[in-house]
């Protein structure tokens, strides 16, 4: 079956059509040959009956007066009929009375019983007929006639049906095979075209081929003519997404050079910031120290209170300029993707939290073989800032637990960093991404800012996301995806 569905759909077509009209040929031949045996088999009931009418009756006065060569000269008269293999006249006791064998004497057989009611039973057996009949003589039962009759007649007539039918059948096979031989012509080579030029159109993409058109309206003619006129607006289109193809590339063209030229200008302004207004920041700074330090007992404690906020609001704006390189650093430095062990990372920046303030009673709970794939400095950036993020928010505590560990969320796999420090107003969330947002002031907790913005922008970079969960004096969550 399965390789029959590989065949071409002139060699199916073939093959269907000889199929069926062999089926249908042989079935009618089937319903001829069984009629006519049950027909023949009927006239041999019938003329054996009628043999054993005449043989009974020509046997009555043979057995009234006991004379069974009488009786036997009757019987042999059956040798006209060749298919009468043995014939028996019995008397109405059942003993056998006159016999008749075609061949060699045989035994006699025990005549079957008529059943109740009938005057005659007939069956087939043993490739035979039998018929037994009584003899009646003047209404009264006189004895029994047994007939039995071979069937060769009908089995040479079944083989000599069998040989014409075979003849016709083949016959008609052949005329079907020519009839599907035209009828290929007329259908399956248009289809078989059709076929040829849809593969060529696949393999060569070029739309600009098209089917020769039979010029018939019929199922196959219109059949090509939809497909040249698919091919008409599949190669239109084509036209028209190669123009916008080359006009987007052009665009894009252009916008890359424009955003070559933003980032040089980035860059420029990145050297900028980081040597024209480092160096004015660290003068001041500076300056303002030399004079704490030189001019100490010359200043009042109001000049020294306004000196120590200009050394503060300078080292301020330099922490500003550091974390803005930084987060400008993380969209657009190059990326080089490897297997990274984010427990270790974990570990380690716990490790230095600790050192540097040892006198903090902070548990770290760091699951293991936690792993991602991802630029390592920037995934380790983005576990310094949620851990040192903790880390400060955890500090008006005498004790805290911070967290680090994956679980799924939204149907996804999720890490997380967890804490049970200050937390925040949810109804504030979006805000905490921001570059230089801030729900606490600098009083509460130091800092720019900066570094939930640098996370997300990491997370983003690597196709995933970060949201927080929390509440105020309750700790906060942060999930992150990659």
């Amino acid at each position: 079956m399965i390789k029959a569905r590989n065949y071409s759909i002139t060699k199916r077509l073939t093959m269907m059509n000889i199929l069926v009209s062999g089926a249908a040929l042989l079935m009618a031949c089937s319903a001829f040959v069984a009629y006519d045996v049950v027909t023949f088999r009927q006239a041999m009931v019938h003329n054996l009956s009628i043999q054993a009418q005449i043989t009974g009756s020509n046997s009555v006065s043979a057995l009234l007066f006991s004379d069974p060569q009488s009786a036997e000269n009757t019987l042999s008269a059956l040798q006209v009929a060749p298919n009468i293999v043995s014939a028996g006249i019995y008397q109405l006791d059942g003993r056998p009375f006159a016999a008749y064998w075609r061949h060699d004497r045989g035994q006699i057989p025990t005549v079957p019983t008529i059943p109740r009611g009938q005057a005659e039973f007939h069956r087939f057996e043993n490739g035979e007929l039998i018929v037994v009949q009584r003899i009646v003589f003047q209404g009264e039962p006189a004895g029994t006639v047994y007939i039995r009759s071979d069937l060769q007649e009908m089995n040479h007539r079944l083989k000599r049906y069998a040989g014409i039918a075979a003849l016709v059948l083949l016959a008609c096979l052949i005329a079907a095979h020519l009839a599907a031989s035209l009828f290929q012509r007329a259908v399956v080579n248009p289809i078989v075209h059709l076929a040829e030029i849809a593969r060529i159109v696949s393999r060569d993409k070029n739309y600009s081929i098209r089917a020769n058109a039979t010029g018939n309206r019929d199922e196959p003619g219109i059949l090509i003519q939809a497909f040249n006129e698919m091919l008409s607006q599949i190669e239109e289109r084509e036209r028209a997404l190669q123009k916008a193809h080359d006009e987007l590339e052009q665009r894009v063209e252009e916008r890359t050079k424009e955003l070559a030229t933003i980032n040089k200008e980035l860059e420029s302004f990145s050297y900028s910031v980081s040597h024209d207004l480092r160096a004015p920041l660290r003068s001041i700074d500076g300056f303002s120290q030399a004079l704490l330090e030189d001019y100490a007992d010359k200043l009042d404690s109001g000049g020294r209170d306004d000196l120590q906020r200009v050394r503060r609001a300078a080292q301020r704006m330099s922490a500003l300029i550091d974390d803005m390189l930084n987060l400008s650093r993380v969209t657009r430095s190059a990326m080089r993707r490897e297997k990274l062990d984010l427990s270790a990372v974990a570990k380690s920046i716990a490790r230095d939290l600790q050192e540097a303030e040892p006198g903090r009673q902070v548990e770290f709970v760091i699951e293991n073989d936690l792993s991602a794939v991802g630029d390592s400095q920037l995934l380790r950036a983005a576990m310094e800032n949620l851990l040192r993020n903790s880390w400060k928010y955890t500090s008006a505590h005498p004790s805290a637990r911070i967290e680090f560990g994956k679980s799924r969320q939204n149907g996804k796999p999720s890490f997380f960093v967890r804490d049970d420090g200050a937390g925040f107003d949810p109804r504030y969330a979006d805000r905490l991404f921001g570059a230089f947002q801030r729900l606490h002031t600098a009083t509460e907790f130091p800092g720019t800012g900066v570094g939930l913005a640098t996370v997300q922008r990491i997370t983003h970079r690597h196709g995933g996301e970060i949201w927080a969960e929390g509440a105020v004096e309750k700790g906060a969550t942060f999930y992150f995806t990659l």
